[in-house]
């Protein structure tokens, strides 16, 4: 077995693929984590503060977010790509563990958002649609770019993140879903989607109310989960779980209101998209020839440095770059200018023979890139156009030229830990990196498999031993670890036990001053809780604080959260306004009854409680055993 691995990795190792699904895996993941701190700053204080408004006891909070955003916005462009995943990396588990998140506010994809963070400080995900790229570059400026390869990475870079970030987490899932009643009776999809806590917008009820669909597809993720890890190695079978898996997170995350999750997983599928697909599609999309043709001076630094900047943001290849000292005599329609005259400025022609100078040619670059037509236009305008000229020819009046001495440049080296491992070490001792390698794979197996069978079989068995006592704790140690860094945690979501006996979801109204009663912007009268109120604070209310057996001291705190923060966000006098706690009575059966989330959503309303503030105190009055009602 270990001579088997040792081969098939040692081959994976030395095969090189296009970078594309890697740029645009880190891309979406640098996205996904922007869209979590713009959500954590809009809901600071709900999320941070004690009290929120009231009592703010992490005043620094939305610094350090700003300061994440910025290093996000780095991992997203690919800017300082080695110590941005670091950071971002660290912040996920600082922010994670020393702070309400986890523990009152779990988003459900935490851990899988680490998880991604520590494979990217290993992935070469800086090759493709990065600004690190352009900085290589820029280093050594008199080097054309057309004599820069296509960058390529091992294949290892696509398989190993899916197997481990996907594999595990859907056996560990499937595992877990043997054991609720509802998977096994073919409802694992349906019931969920059923709940009005738990649905968007989105009215899926022409599905749902297809049993056999429902069946079908509740089945297939089963099939698709058990078998993912062991069969999506072959190519031609990853193109199957491709499309399940796009199917499956896409639906994820337009039919329920925990959108990040399906998010995040969703990223993954970038890697998995077949080598012959980008290629096809790079085929198909860029320009089959140059539509427009800009001469520079290559002995301009300036220049030179604009031309590959600009060829950079040239994702189509529409434009085609020549220096004017060799190539414009081929070009009749500049040619008559005059070399001399020709050097002064940039200039372009087009297919059809107009030649632009200057600022007209940087409009039409944009113009010609597609994407960045927009920009094209705006620089055509014309106070806008004015100005630019006048700066233009400010700059471009003043700049040096130079001599053969400038051509002598230092190139700037790329010393991620991608570089250093792949590049170098396993160049330089395949055999010794190789087997070193499988030994931390077969570590991070380990882990998962501490998971899996500590909460998916000896906790569902309730298999508790008193002998086996220092062992159990020896597991919950290394549980706590490898979730703590490597994102490893049971998947155990929306199985029987969070599901049986949910027959009772709760809302929140209020009496503003003038005596008229209210729907507080949180759950609204059908029972779906509102955007932007997803993700985390979703998970709050509808997972910790509304449970089949509800915790009235907990439930208390999460209500004088949720009444203090859209208070002051509504602009009540909480001193003067009364909130009402709303209960509505619901169904979550494990087996099917038709039409289900409608007869859910047109439920009626009992009021059972009060909330009222005094100051920076509140009282809540509550049934002493709300189970009962």
């Amino acid at each position: 077995m270990y001579s088997f691995l040792f081969a098939k990795f040692n081959a994976l190792l030395n095969k090189h693929v296009p970078a594309t699904g890697l740029g645009l895996f880190r891309l979406f993941y640098g996205l996904i984590t922007l869209q979590e701190i713009f959500f954590l700053l809009y809901f600071n204080h709900l999320i941070f503060d004690p009290i929120p408004y009231l009592d703010v006891e992490f005043p620094m909070i939305p610094v350090f977010l700003c300061l994440w955003a910025i290093v996000a916005t780095c991992v997203t462009f690919g800017y300082r790509y080695q110590i941005a995943v670091l950071c971002n990396y660290l912040l996920w588990i600082l922010f994670v563990n020393f702070t309400p998140m986890q523990r009152d506010f779990d988003g459900g994809f935490d851990t899988f958002m680490i998880g991604a963070g520590f494979f990217l400080l290993f992935l070469p995900a800086d090759k493709a649609f990065s600004l690190d790229n352009l900085r290589y570059k820029l280093s050594t400026p008199f080097t054309h770019y057309s004599k820069y390869k296509k960058p390529t990475v091992t294949v290892l870079a696509y398989l190993l993140p899916v197997a481990i970030c996907l594999g595990f987490l859907y056996f560990d899932s499937a595992v877990h879903k043997m054991f609720a009643e509802h998977w096994r009776n073919g409802l694992g999809t349906w019931l969920p989607a059923t709940q009005p806590y738990y649905v968007s917008a989105l009215d899926m009820s022409i599905l749902l109310n297809q049993k056999w669909f429902e069946n079908t597809f509740s089945y297939l993720i089963l099939v698709f989960q058990f078998t993912f890890i062991f069969f999506f190695w072959h190519r031609y079978a990853r193109i199957g779980y491709l499309f399940i898996g796009v199917l499956l997170h896409l639906g994820i995350t337009l039919s329920f209101n925990i959108y990040p999750f399906g998010l995040g997983m969703l990223c993954f599928y970038f890697l998995m998209i077949p080598f012959s697909w980008w290629r096809a599609i790079g085929n198909f999309c860029e320009a089959k020839e140059p539509t427009l043709t800009v001469f520079f001076d290559k002995q301009c630094p300036l220049c030179n440095r604009t031309v590959l900047i600009l060829n950079h943001f040239d994702i189509l290849k529409c434009i085609d770059f020549k220096n004017a000292q060799e190539f414009a005599v081929n070009y009749p329609t500049v040619a008559v200018i005059g070399t001399e005259t020709l050097l002064k400025d940039l200039y372009a022609v087009d297919k059809q023979g107009n030649v632009y100078a200057g600022v007209q040619s940087y409009a039409q670059i944009f113009q010609q890139m597609g994407y960045l037509k927009w920009v094209g236009i705006i620089l055509s305008l014309p106070i806008i156009r004015q100005f630019a000229e006048k700066k233009y020819r400010a700059i471009a009046d003043t700049r040096v030229r130079c001599d053969d001495t400038c051509f002598v440049t230092k190139s700037l080296e790329n010393n991620t830990w991608y570089t250093r491992l792949f590049e170098q070490l396993a160049v330089q001792k395949p055999k010794s990196f190789t087997r070193k390698f499988i030994k931390i794979l077969i570590f991070l197996l380990l882990l998962q498999l501490n998971s899996t069978i500590h909460f998916g079989l000896i906790y569902r068995f309730k298999l508790h031993n008193p002998l086996l006592s220092p062992l159990a704790q020896a597991s919950n140690s290394v549980v706590l670890w490898s979730t703590t860094f490597f994102g490893i945690v049971p998947h155990a979501l929306y199985l029987h036990d969070h599901f049986d006996g949910y027959d009772h979801i709760l809302a929140i109204t209020y009496t503003d001053e003038n005596g008229q009663e209210k729907w507080l912007p949180f759950v609204n009268e059908q029972g779906r809780m509102l955007a932007p109120n997803w993700g985390r604070v979703h998970s709050m209310w509808a997972n910790i604080a509304v449970t089949p057996t509800i915790d009235n001291q907990r439930l208390q705190k999460f209500i004088m959260k949720i009444t203090a923060f859209y208070g002051q966000n509504l602009g009540l006098d909480l001193n003067k306004t009364t909130f009402h706690i709303q209960m509505k009575k619901i169904q979550a059966p494990s087996y099917w009854v038709d039409d289900l989330l409608h007869e859910n959503l047109a439920g009626i309303w009992e009021a059972i409680g009060t909330v009222r503030w005094n100051n920076k105190a509140v009282k809540i009055e509550l049934p002493e055993d709300i189970n009962t009602l």
